[in-house]
């Protein structure tokens, strides 16, 4: 190998550390190599990769599934004309009990990407997950700095491993020991794809605390916040990287859970059992096996899909109403102390 060019997407770091981790072993070999940020580049700018490049690309997981900025990159990422090596990482969500480190899931992150550039004309080499600490704040409290830096000088030790293996010409496929599990996912990565990292993109808000610093809005890699009404305002780019929510130093910007699950309670409640009423004077709802639950399931997601939509533009308007904003800021777990934020280990931004 003469030339590496990695690539990565990164939120809160994680996916970004281990590009670093990588680019250190390739210089401490002496390889030129580069590394670029996905979302800061020109992606009609890119040039077919010479004969003696090879290519890395890092991204983290969302929703069992690289990120859509990330899919889009290697969609229209240049095709090969000498069957370049080329190697994907995915970082996911790492835990940890006790002693035991407990290892996230893919989904069809790397067998996607895999199976595009391989139509384009590259040689995958390489396949690795790295459990990076998770940092899907929106669901549970950031992981404590001790528990982090464990996880993360483990996960730096298996990234070195790999770069190694990658760097002496060698093949790795290690994520190919999770591929059953991987496939079992594969209808909720489906799912989140079309629809869950909407519904997410429309749990965030800024509360009280907010002091109109807009370092959410000049920090979000993709672009995603814009001001309304003088505060900031998810759009459906957001893919919940969660980068705003763990820099803003003022813990101002929180996951409406109370938002979230009461219009979904009323939508229920409301509308779709309403229409269920309508419709079962006609037809006979209950039962009808597979299709007939998957067709309930999709209309009912459509629904509560486009309840939604209604009702972010409704928060953000009922957020200037005192007793409105206090309802919505105390039933969002994300204000209290003890739901941590995430920071990559010795790197608060």
């Amino acid at each position: 190998m003469e030339k590496l060019k990695l690539y990565f997407f990164s939120g809160t770091g994680n996916a970004r550390r281990v590009a670093q981790w990588i680019e250190e072993r390739a210089i401490a070999q002496h390889v030129e190599t580069t590394n670029e940020d996905i979302a800061q580049i020109n992606r009609a700018s890119l040039d077919t990769p010479s004969q003696n490049t090879a290519i890395g690309i890092v991204s983290p997981t969302h929703g069992f599934n690289y990120p859509p900025i990330v899919v889009n990159f290697i969609f229209r990422f240049p095709r090969s004309k000498h069957h370049n090596r080329i190697f994907l990482v995915n970082t996911r969500a790492g835990l940890k009990l006790s002693k035991l480190f407990l290892p996230g899931m893919s989904g069809i992150a790397l067998w996607l990407a895999a199976l595009v550039l391989i139509i384009k004309g590259y040689r995958v080499v390489g396949m690795r997950s790295i459990d990076m600490p998770s940092n899907w704040i929106s669901l549970h409290p950031g992981v404590k700095e001790k528990v982090a830096n464990s996880i993360v000088e483990r996960c730096q030790r298996i990234t070195f491993r790999f770069a190694d293996t990658m760097l002496s010409g060698k093949n790795c496929y290690r994520a190919a020991y999770d591929i059953i599990q991987d496939m079992l996912i594969l209808p909720i990565a489906i799912v989140y794809y079309i629809l869950g990292r909407f519904i997410i993109a429309k749990t965030f808000y800024a509360n009280s605390s907010c002091n109109g610093c807009n370092l959410c809005i000049s920090s979000c890699p993709i672009k995603a916040i814009k001001l309304v009404h003088n505060e900031p305002f998810w759009t459906y780019r957001c893919e919940s990287c969660m980068r705003c929510m763990n820099i803003c130093p003022k813990r101002a910007i929180q996951t409406g859970h109370g938002f979230i699950f009461g219009i979904i309670y009323l939508t229920y409640a409301t509308v779709i059992a309403e229409l269920y009423s309508i419709l079962g004077k006609y037809y006979s709802i209950e039962g009808g096996g597979f299709l007939a639950g998957a067709a309930r399931f999709i209309l009912e997601s459509v629904i509560v899909f486009t309840m939604l939509i209604v009702g972010y533009r409704i928060l953000h308007r009922l957020k200037r109403v005192a007793g409105f904003r206090l309802l919505i800021e105390y039933t969002s777990l994300t204000r209290y102390k003890f739901w941590r934020r995430y920071f990559l280990p010795n790197k608060k931004k």
